[in-house]
């Protein structure tokens, strides 16, 4: 029995690696209309998506019926490969009828995961799949542990997606579109060699998670623009009625307030769970300069605050 533990101990381990899911839109629509034409569609499109996965370094783990994994040692590659897969796929279908394409979804993940063989298994391989399932037809989403990875490294667009529910998944996982094309020609030949045909980003949302959101910066900008607006007038009628007293610094403040915390809850910079806490202590610090009578009360909220964000910071995933 100990040498048979230990040849389980030698064949299984554990390694990060980035989880690239893909499989077909409508795929048993296609077998019913044609059966035999849909498996040599499939295998024609499958060895194109595998020659480019290994034309980036990755590796196909395993197919099944509609379906493909795949490994990569880069984040980067893999969803350059995922971009080029689309690209390809999309030139392809621009020559078959709207009724007859066949448009693959893919979702790409960085997570720990179980290697047994050829084969990976583990949460890492699950949100992975979650989020193929999440895509358009021809389209990608990624979770955040890729965007952090690739944001500044792909020359494409992301859209925030929000954080979707996954099925035996304990956690919300944020998650992106990758946005490589003419939003909503789905199938349509391809402009650029950049171009792709995902559907919109909010129809992803729509299907995956509660509400689609407008873009973060886009809501940040109206609102901070709202605040600037009605802040500008509350100083006018201030210095128009004055009396000695600048009342019109508490409104600013508490504008000023509502637009970092809403800035703290819409960026992707820092930890979204410690931030909102950070802008809470600048605003009590305001506060006790704004009514300083000599003592710096507000060092001992902060301390509550710092332990506060220690723990969350440190009961991160």
């Amino acid at each position: 029995m100990p040498a048979a533990t230990g040849d389980f101990m030698s064949e299984t381990q554990r390694k990060l690696t980035t989880i690239f899911a893909a499989d077909v839109q409508d795929y048993t629509r296609l077998m019913g209309a044609d059966e035999e034409g849909t498996l040599a569609m499939l295998k024609h499109y499958r060895d194109g998506m595998s020659r480019l996965i290994a034309a980036h370094g990755g590796r196909v783990v395993n197919t099944w019926g509609d379906g493909l994994l795949a490994d990569f040692p880069s984040v980067v590659e893999a969803v350059r490969a995922a971009i080029d897969v689309q690209n390809e796929l999309a030139g392809k279908n621009a020559a078959r009828p709207t009724d007859g394409r066949m448009l693959f979804r893919i979702g790409i993940n960085l997570g720990d995961v179980i290697v047994e063989g050829e084969d990976i298994y583990g949460d890492g391989v699950n949100i992975a799949a979650r989020l193929q399932a999440s895509a358009p037809a021809g389209g990608i989403v990624i979770s955040n542990t890729v965007y952090d990875q690739v944001r500044n490294k792909v020359a494409v667009a992301f859209d925030f997606l929000g954080a979707l529910e996954m099925k035996n998944v304990a956690d919300a996982v944020p998650s992106y579109a990758v946005r490589i094309g003419n939003l909503g020609s789905i199938g349509a030949e391809p402009q650029t060699p950049a171009s792709v045909a995902p559907q919109r980003a909010a129809e992803m949302t729509a299907a995956a998670a509660p509400a689609p959101a407008p873009p973060p910066r886009g809501r940040l900008r109206k609102l901070g623009s709202i605040l600037a607006v009605i802040g500008a007038m509350l100083v006018v009628i201030n210095i128009a009625t004055w009396e000695g007293e600048f009342w019109a610094v508490w409104p600013l403040l508490a504008f000023a307030f509502v637009a970092a915390m809403a800035w703290a809850r819409m960026q992707d910079r820092f930890d979204r769970r410690v931030t909102p806490l950070a802008v809470i202590g600048a605003g009590i610090v305001a506060i006790n300069m704004l009514t300083w009578h000599g003592t710096f009360w507000a060092i001992w909220p902060l301390l509550g605050l710092c332990v506060a964000a220690g723990i969350r910071w440190a009961m991160r995933d």
